[in-house]
């Protein structure tokens, strides 16, 4: 325990809160909840066609995301990305946005995901830019706005993952040199980065992990009659889940400002969670 005493008695209550986002259940286990149905028996009713619109879609939908960061990069305080908002985020005007598209995609099932998930998605980027900023972070930064595109790949896993050493830091691990050599390029190149190979494949990685959830999302909505209301409900717990995993990764970089990556690692380990 000795670690703990490094970290000031708010910052380590931050902590534990951030390990508690980023590490209990998954956004399928939060799906099933409210649906009624175990979401990979969902999975595996959708049509053949789903799979190749969702990843379509994903990828059309983060491609947006990085045009808005690309084009705002720099353009501190008239920004679209610098929200003026107060101190803390504004979740739940976010949530209501999404809600509404969500009620769209439920009255209209998957042939409305083409037009609903690039909406959504960045209605839910903006929520992360938020959270981000709540927690210091610049956001005319090229290495903020690309951790803010990576928080959709440490939602959940995807399909090459090992189970047994998947968590937060593993997959953040992994993402932290494609981020790397796309946050210089794009504080090199602006806008004319957005082709670049260092972009592209930090794209496709996120993008890989992202549709795992895209996917849950869209088997959830795919129950007969869902209707507006529940197709309402599946959205607001896609967006809560990922404002969840942006609360506590920017809390944890945060504190890394603050007290150094070592001491907080080394905390983080040391935290116990309850998966509840």
């Amino acid at each position: 325990m000795a670690t703990f005493s490094a970290l000031s008695e708010a910052d380590l209550i931050a902590l534990k809160r951030a390990k508690h986002e980023l590490e209990t259940p998954p956004l399928g286990m939060k799906l099933a909840a409210i649906v009624g149905a175990p979401v990979e028996k969902l999975i595996a009713r959708l049509p053949a066609v789903a799979n190749d619109k969702v990843n379509d879609a994903t990828q059309a939908a983060l491609r947006k995301c990085l045009q808005l960061a690309l084009k705002t990069l720099g353009k501190q305080g008239e920004s679209a990305l610098a929200i003026a908002v107060p101190a803390k985020p504004s979740n739940l005007l976010h949530k209501f946005a999404v809600a509404t598209t969500g009620a769209a995609g439920g009255a209209f099932g998957l042939f409305a995901l083409p037009v609903e998930l690039p909406v959504t998605t960045t209605l839910m980027f903006r929520s992360i830019c938020d959270i981000a900023r709540s927690e210091g972070e610049d956001l005319a930064s090229p290495d903020t706005q690309l951790q803010c595109l990576t928080v959709f790949g440490m939602g959940g896993r995807s399909a090459a993952d090992d189970e047994a050493d998947f968590g937060y830091f593993v997959v953040r691990g992994a993402l932290a040199q494609a981020v790397s050599k796309a946050s210089s390029e794009m504080a090199a190149k602006g806008f004319a980065a957005h082709g670049s190979a260092a972009l592209l494949k930090l794209m496709q990685t996120v993008a890989a992990r992202f549709s795992v959830q895209v996917s849950e999302q869209v088997a959830a909505k795919s129950i007969p009659a869902i209707g507006a209301v529940l197709g309402a409900m599946v959205n607001t717990v896609f967006i809560d889940h990922f404002q969840n995993v942006a609360h506590g990764h920017f809390t944890v970089r945060r504190l890394e400002r603050i007290y150094g990556e070592p001491a907080v690692h080394a905390a983080y380990d040391e935290i116990e969670v309850s998966l509840d």
